[in-house]
């Protein structure tokens, strides 16, 4: 892949990042779907369900890696 190519991801990826009080980056996984060129939702939550089995596996921890929030559609995204 070339360098200039993963730098715009790169660059892509950190503007969606979200930030705690805490200064702890994360991302929604809702805007990972569509970062990776995932359409359908239903589609995506098996890479998560993935992502989460490999981490488990890797002997991490999901709870730190991982967590379930439900997020309010606004009536613009309706």
């Amino acid at each position: 892949m070339k360098f200039e190519i993963v730098q715009t991801l790169t660059g892509t990826f950190e503007a969606h990042a979200q930030q705690t009080e805490g200064c702890v980056e994360y991302w929604l996984a809702r805007d990972l779907q569509f970062l990776l060129g995932h359409d359908q939702w239903r589609n995506f939550l098996d890479v998560v369900s993935k992502a989460k089995t490999t981490c488990e596996v890797s002997g991490y921890s999901l709870l730190d890696h991982f967590a379930d929030v439900s997020k309010m559609v606004g009536s613009s995204e309706r």
